[in-house]
Formats: C-alpha cells, sequence, structure tokens
C-alpha cells in the first residue's frame, strides 16, 4: 500500500497585517515534528505543498529537522479557502480587515470571539443556501481538494510514500469525501485538527482508506505547549 500524510501547517500569525507567515510557536512546531518523522520515515518519494506561504514555510522547516532532500511541488489543489472573503460574506464591514482587527482588540477573548464569528461564516458557506455570492462554494471547494488527493496518488504510483503540506481546510473536504460526512457535520473535523498534526492516507488499487485522523502525539509531554489549534 501507499501512504499519503497531510499535514496541517504550524501555526500562523494570528491577529497580525499578514496572516499567511508562520508564528515562532508555528516554525518550533514544524521542527519538532520533523524531528519525531526520523524514524518513522525512512524514505519520501515525493513532497507536495499548497501554494501558500505557511504552507512552504511549514515543508520546509519540517524537512530540514526530517533531513530529508526531496524536493517539494507545489499545488493550488491543497490550498485552504478564502476565509476572509467567506467571514466578509456573512459580515460586510469585515471586508476591512482593519475594522475585524480593532473590534477583536476591544473583547475580552479574541480568539474565542473571531472562532465563533468564523464558525457562523463557515456554517453559511457550508450550507450551499448562498453559493452564488462566492468565488468558490464548498461543493467547488471540495472537489478541488479531493481531486488534488486523486492526482497525486495516480501521479505517485504504488507503494510510494508522500508528504503534503496544506490545510485544515482540504483535510476537512479529504476526510469528508474518505467518511462520507454530511456536509453539515465536516467542520466538526476542522475544529479539532492540530497546528502540525497528521492526517494518514493508505491506498492501493482497491481504494483511498483513512488510517488515522490528526495525529498529535509529537505535541504530548514534553512538547504539550505546542499544541495549538488556531
Amino acid at each position: 500500500m501507499g501512504v499519503v500524510y497531510l499535514v496541517r501547517h504550524g501555526q500562523a500569525s494570528f491577529g497580525a497585517a499578514n496572516y499567511d507567515q508562520l508564528s515562532e510557536a508555528g516554525f518550533e512546531q514544524a521542527r519538532v515534528l520533523g524531528t519525531a518523522l526520523r524514524e518513522r520515515l525512512p524514505r519520501v518519494d515525493a513532497v507536495v505543498t499548497g501554494t501558500l506561504a505557511r504552507h512552504r514555510q511549514t515543508a520546509e522547516t519540517c524537512l530540514a529537522a526530517l533531513g530529508c532532500e526531496t524536493a517539494s511541488v507545489q499545488t493550488a489543489g491543497f490550498d485552504e479557502f478564502d476565509h476572509e472573503d467567506i467571514v466578509a460574506r456573512h459580515t460586510p464591514r469585515y471586508a476591512d480587515q482593519a475594522v475585524l482587527r480593532e473590534e477583536l482588540s476591544r473583547m475580552e477573548s479574541p480568539r474565542q470571539a473571531y472562532q465563533a464569528l468564523y464558525m457562523e461564516a463557515v456554517a453559511r458557506w457550508v450550507s450551499g443556501q448562498h453559493d452564488a455570492e462566492y468565488p468558490e462554494p464548498w461543493s467547488v471547494f471540495r472537489k478541488r481538494c479531493v481531486g488534488a488527493l486523486d492526482a497525486l496518488i495516480e501521479q505517485l504510483g504504488p507503494s510510494k510514500n508522500a508528504l503534503v503540506f496544506t490545510s485544515g481546510g482540504p483535510i476537512t473536504a479529504v476526510c469528508q469525501d474518505l467518511l462520507r460526512i454530511p456536509d453539515e457535520h465536516a467542520f466538526r473535523l476542522n475544529l479539532t485538527l492540530a497546528n502540525c498534526g497528521l492526517t494518514k492516507v493508505i491506498y492501493s488499487a482497491r481504494g483511498r482508506y483513512l488510517s488515522t485522523l490528526n495525529e498529535h502525539g509529537h505535541f504530548e509531554g514534553a512538547q504539550r505547549a505546542l499544541l495549538t489549534y488556531r
């Protein structure tokens, strides 16, 4: 059997003007993951990343710690959905990110407040009732992500190992497809995905199967402080 490991990127820069950069914790998460993979992955046949900076930074840092010299290939199929646009479609004044940051800064718990807003916005997107408003509706996004995995497996051929550095959205879409989870429940998975967690998909001529979801034992014990979800 072949294996595709889907890696959620390290912690990004929440609250900064540019979210699409790893935080200091994000870089350390990627290093710890790479170290943890040294014995587990003696061979890596392919490395794929989305096109976002946080994907590339996670890959570069993890691979350096892993000691892997396999060149990475970028594909937009594994890119995250545009969360800023989805939030703005839900609450139009937040099309101005400065307004969003200013309002969150006045709240007692900015991260919790943003998480509640984000989940409401995602639920609206996933519902399918407002598809005409979105450049990439949920159904199109899901098809893109599953198609990216299908294309990768076809390119790999049998009995290969691949690392894919991506985001929570594509991992959610792939797992939903493999487990046949209804749309309205899909993002329950997303809530639990740890930064630099591993999701393992095995494949053969018989099909594709979810082997493990969101492994993050490398952030337990002495590394517990590095366990983050956003």
